[in-house]
């Protein structure tokens, strides 16, 4: 049974005198306990629009958000603010790409830990103080007790993302974003932020929704792959089957443009040509059509819809599959 379930998720922008900007468009998506689920794709294709839109952190001016965002049940989108505060830190936890933008500069990494742990944990201040470091510790930050009495600049960038993890950690959500966690980390420290979140779901059975671009990370944590492509998902599939048999073009383009080491030494890599910002509008068309080496008539005259079973595609001249060996 999935804990959380997004059926038809839009998020539109709107400005006075300027046209709406359609950010997230139609997404749908599942997750169930212990699954690691992962949203692909290049900057500005939705994907933490979509993780904000899930945990209830868009503006409430100027933003129109509409479908359905159920957490074990029960509506996101209509829940009283409240409720929903009292959900957001005790069940459901988010990750941010930026830690030190994420982090109040000006107060210790003790307060912004302990803050979650009193506030729904119901902890005293002592006892508070005592589980952030053990938070710390856990998430293998040397010498907790020092380091809560610390502000962010005084901490590293893995220590300052493994702080955010600490602090999502707190209250053992059942559901966790992860929005690009180790993003401007270096090799080293990424693997350990990877390592530590794949411990957390095999260890409590967290649901875990990974954003990311980096193939990479892709292929060693998620279960289920989303690829997502200006506000739409594209392609959906399983992690072993999409690597071993890309059907949609954007995706294939995604994978050989990554290094590998079983290529030949001085084998040039094949980079999607044009950006992001040539697309079509999806009334008109396919969106990846300006940038598609496989693109038909049609591809400009309407636009696809997702079909398919557990290999589910929106493409009219898909990349022809490959047999999988399972």
């Amino acid at each position: 049974m999935s804990l959380l379930k997004v059926e038809e998720l839009s998020v539109v922008f709107r400005q006075r005198g300027r046209e709406d900007v359609r950010a997230v468009d139609g997404v749908s998506f599942s997750v169930a306990p212990g699954e690691t689920v992962g949203l692909v794709g290049e900057s500005g294709c939705g994907k933490s629009v979509t993780s904000l839109a899930v945990m209830g952190l868009l503006p409430r001016r100027g933003v129109l958000v509409e479908g359905s965002i159920a957490f074990d049940g029960t509506e996101l989108l209509t829940l009283p603010a409240d409720k929903l505060r009292t959900l957001r830190g005790r069940d459901m936890a988010i990750v941010f790409q930026d830690p030190m933008s994420s982090l109040n500069p000006v107060v210790p990494i003790g307060v912004q830990v302990t803050e979650v742990l009193v506030r729904h944990r119901g902890l005293s201040s002592g006892e508070a103080r005592a589980e952030a470091a053990e938070l710390l510790r856990r998430v293998g930050i040397p010498d907790p007790a020092r380091r809560l009495r610390e502000y962010p600049h005084q901490l590293s960038g893995g220590m300052r993302q493994r702080a955010l993890i600490a602090a999502a950690l707190a209250c053992s959500p059942r559901l966790l974003i992860a929005d690009e966690p180790t993003t401007a980390l270096d090799v080293t420290i990424q693997a350990q932020i990877l390592e530590l979140l794949k411990g957390l779901v095999a260890d409590t059975g967290t649901a875990l929704v990974l954003i990311t671009h980096d193939l990479g990370v892709v292929a060693g944590m998620c279960d289920t792959v989303h690829v997502m492509y200006s506000g739409r998902i594209v392609e959906r599939a399983s992690r072993h089957e999409l690597f071993a048999s890309p059907r949609h073009p954007y995706t294939a383009g995604l994978l050989a443009s990554v290094p590998r080491l079983d290529r030949p030494r001085g084998e040039r890599l094949e980079p999607i040509q044009g950006s992001p910002r040539d697309t079509l509008p999806w009334s008109r068309g396919c969106a990846f059509a300006p940038r598609c080496r496989n693109r038909v008539d049609e591809c400009a005259r309407a636009a696809p819809e997702l079909h398919g079973g557990s290999h589910s595609l929106r493409c009219f001249n898909p990349i022809e599959a490959k047999a999988v060996n399972r």
